[in-house]
């Protein structure tokens, strides 16, 4: 495991912000962390890198446990936090290099490294302009390149697409998928659910400084549906369909409204064909057909109660 994190408490005064919280992380896995505001997510990401030091429990990252400033397991850790961290009055090349140093790097190292982190962000050409003259998503990139210039091999993200234009939100996160094929391990936090759901392999949901599910994205999605909805739009149906049809015994429901077939039936059963010999055996024509099953965005609205934003 890259980050283990072992029965973790942290108070700020009476509030518990984390409430003995158990994750592990595997190498060269995505994982998502997701929660409401104020669920302890921000929390867990200071603790992580070190910015907040917590009551109780362990933290180990590269088998390494962790309290505070530990600098030798910062230097291969990249964080691209939810509020840019760049300096308007140095060239985007400046400020890659400036955290490049910081990390260590110099000489010819330190420069090829600056390059290689622009050209990955499509920033290579815009190397001597200043950030102020950049729009947000050009911003958020140049952040990234300076989280990354230093080759981490684990690189935490929190909401690194808000409020940027659709073609910088597509770099960011085609550049999230590259970073992971090229071996890095990503924490990557978000309000965009799709986003998590295209991305991570693994995900925690957090709520009340608690994980309260953890698993991949059909595992969590298994937690809170047991049945799938069926939605057929047909021409010349009539009421005895709906008769022939609940009488196959994984059909939970059927109900007919003007040109709308609506079944309730049990997750994974296999009835698409019998329901469509049905319709046709009545004269009825199918068309269209949707099956909804379970999002993300509806498991985690389940488990929370809330939005993700909320």
């Amino acid at each position: 495991m890259i980050v283990e994190i072992n029965n973790l408490v942290k108070r700020y005064g009476d509030n518990l912000a984390v409430d003995n919280v158990n994750l592990a992380i595997k190498e060269g896995e995505i994982f998502g962390l997701l929660g409401p505001n104020g669920a302890g997510k921000t929390t867990i990401i200071n603790l992580l890198t070190g910015l907040t030091r917590f009551g109780s429990g362990e933290v180990k990252i590269f088998s390494h446990k962790i309290n505070g400033h530990n600098g030798k397991i910062k230097k291969h850790i990249g964080i691209v936090p939810q509020d840019i961290a760049i300096y308007e009055d140095l060239t985007a090349a400046e400020n890659v290099t400036m955290f490049g140093k910081l990390y260590g790097l110099s000489g010819n190292e330190l420069r090829e490294r600056v390059g290689q982190a622009l050209a990955f962000t499509g920033l290579d050409e815009r190397a001597k302009e200043f950030p102020k003259k950049f729009s947000g998503g050009m911003k958020r990139r140049l952040n990234i390149a300076c989280a990354i210039v230093h080759q981490p091999r684990l690189i935490i993200m929190d909401e690194p697409t808000v409020g940027i234009d659709p073609q910088s939100r597509k770099h960011i996160l085609n550049s999230v998928l590259e970073l992971h094929e090229q071996g890095s391990t990503v924490i990557y936090t978000s309000h965009y659910m799709e986003e998590v759901e295209q991305l991570c392999s693994q995900i925690a949901i957090m709520d009340q400084g608690r994980i309260i599910a953890k698993g991949t994205r059909e595992e969590l999605k298994e937690l809170v549906s047991s049945e799938e909805k069926i939605d057929i739009t047909l021409t010349g149906a009539n009421y005895t369909l709906v008769e022939k049809i609940t009488k196959i015994p994984e059909v939970k429901e059927c109900s007919l409204g003007e040109d709308k077939l609506t079944i309730l039936t049990a997750k994974n059963s296999a009835i698409i064909g019998r329901v469509i010999d049905i319709i046709t055996a009545t004269g009825a024509d199918v068309l269209s057909m949707e099956v909804e099953k379970p999002t993300l965005e509806s498991v985690f609205l389940t488990l929370t109660g809330k939005t993700l934003r909320d």
